[in-house]
């Protein structure tokens, strides 16, 4: 069996080499399975923002102003993308490099949290909701999309052997489930949606408030 560390590093290596070809290689995806799921989400973004796996920072376009943002991203190749981005659009943002599984903000630091198309390539998906319910103040807002288990049965056997051979190679899954994360951990989902057979899927969720 592949230890955590080695996955750890197949999967660095893969997206740095994906970086400068990641928005074009994803334009199809993006226009027929994601399309309107980034800009549903960011645009309910408000105060102290945290974007988690900003990637090469196509969301950047999408949040309103006002918002003070800070992005955060495991790939170096990838985060350079998203600085180049950042510039050309004039969207001030603090994006720097880090892991989604330990953040290194405060407690409480943030009034939403976002994270797109992403927990999907995170080894360690638990970890990285709780880090993001962890930073998020009382009452802030977690805002989540990305492509998960299917609720068609046909489909959710295909992408399990997808997972066979996404995983290992790039450290992506396909089965995955946040809501039920979110759920467990006390939020309160406050607008869900859930399309394209099931495997396209957005929310937004309120931490609770302090008691």
């Amino acid at each position: 069996m592949v230890n955590s560390s080695v996955r750890d590093t197949r999967s660095l290596r893969y997206w740095e080499r994906q970086a400068d070809a990641y928005d074009r290689r994803m334009a199809l995806v993006e226009r027929r399975f994601f399309a309107g799921s980034r800009p549903w989400l960011c645009e309910q973004a408000s105060g102290d923002t945290l974007e988690v796996a900003v990637g090469t920072g196509m969301n950047l376009a999408h949040y309103p102003e006002g918002v003070r943002l800070t992005g955060v991203e495991w790939s170096a190749a990838m985060l350079a993308v998203a600085r180049r981005r950042a510039e050309t659009l004039g969207r001030a943002a603090d994006l720097r490099q880090g892991d989604a599984r330990a953040l290194t903000f405060p407690d409480e630091s943030f009034d939403t949290v976002v994270c797109t198309f992403s927990l999907c390539g995170i080894s360690d998906e638990r970890a990285a909701l709780e880090e993001m319910a962890r930073v998020l103040r009382p009452g802030g807002l977690l805002l989540l999309a990305d492509h998960v288990a299917s609720s068609s049965w046909p489909l959710r056997m295909g992408q399990r052997l997808v997972d066979l051979f996404s995983v290992p190679t790039a450290g992506e899954h396909y089965c995955r489930r946040p809501l039920i994360g979110v759920r467990e951990m006390g939020f309160a989902v406050e607008r869900h949606e859930r399309f394209k057979l099931g495997v396209i899927e957005r929310l937004a969720a309120r931490k609770p408030a302090a008691g």
